[in-house]
């Protein structure tokens, strides 16, 4: 943690951000906008690589409205074969540098039926389906404790505070549960239902190891998916990546517009 935290303090002239925020897939365009420095995750030591299409693979930080911002342009996820430890190391490398609120995104399959493409949805909690926890191993008492409560993982302020940010910019914002698989494969049509019955409203592969991490390091947590597809087809139809990617494209505009609004009310 020494070394990585030293390296990024030393590339970006001991920059020392308030806010994280990790951008999921086609969400990217926020840390081009804005950029003070920039470093490419295969630079920073103990780092990897992320290889999903859409994902730059940056550490971006920027001051925005006066908040000093630290910025993850894609992710690494469970399904890349990388391992938990190593997918959610950047949010302790951001807790370590002084990160106190976390804004995790990502897209993710609608789930719940009113929903619908380029809806944008409050994470109010998450159901983890990974078959797996990022805590699993030998607990650092330095970050947090070794059994963590997760009775309010996404602060509930932050969530009462984004539906406000949406309302001022007439954003229509849904909220729910996000559900996570570990992926990389789409749920079947019996699997969708049973994460219906079972309370999901949305369905991803990301975010919920990034969460369950930033409550442990007692970090202040905000989730927003973009809602990108119907998590399962009608027959005849498939799912694809480039139908995210182009769903994300399609939100990105208010998505954009309410991170910003956001952090200018933090």
């Amino acid at each position: 943690m020494k070394k990585t935290v030293d390296f990024i303090k030393e590339k970006t002239n001991n920059f020392q951000p308030e806010i994280g925020i990790i951008l999921g897939s086609g969400l990217g365009e926020l840390a081009d906008e804005y950029c003070d420095y920039a470093i490419p995750y295969t630079e920073i030591p103990n780092f990897v690589k992320s290889t999903v299409q859409g994902h730059k693979g940056r550490l971006v930080f920027a001051d925005i409205s006066g908040k000093k911002i630290v910025m993850m342009q894609g992710r690494n996820h469970f399904y890349e074969g990388h391992t938990m430890e190593e997918i959610t190391y950047p949010v302790k490398v951001m807790k370590t540098l002084g990160v106190k609120t976390l804004i995790l995104t990502n897209a993710a399959g609608a789930v719940n039926e009113s929903f619908k493409p380029a809806d944008l949805m409050i994470i109010k909690d998450h159901i983890n389906f990974m078959g797996t926890n990022p805590l699993i191993g030998k607990n650092d008492d330095t970050l947090g404790e070794r059994f963590p409560d997760m009775s309010e993982i996404y602060k509930k302020n932050l969530i009462e505070l984004s539906k406000k940010c949406a309302k001022d910019l007439c954003i229509d914002i849904k909220e729910g549960v996000y559900w996570a698989n570990s992926g990389p494969s789409y749920e079947t049509p019996a699997e969708i239902n049973m994460i219906r019955i079972l309370g999901g409203d949305a369905v991803g592969m990301s975010t919920v190891p990034e969460a369950i991490v930033g409550n442990y390091c007692g970090l202040n947590i905000l989730g927003i998916s973009c809602i990108t597809n119907a998590a399962s087809c009608t027959e005849g139809s498939k799912l694809s990546h480039e139908e995210v990617i182009e769903a994300a494209a399609k939100a990105k505009t208010k998505f954009k517009a309410l991170i910003i609004k956001l952090i200018q009310s933090l």
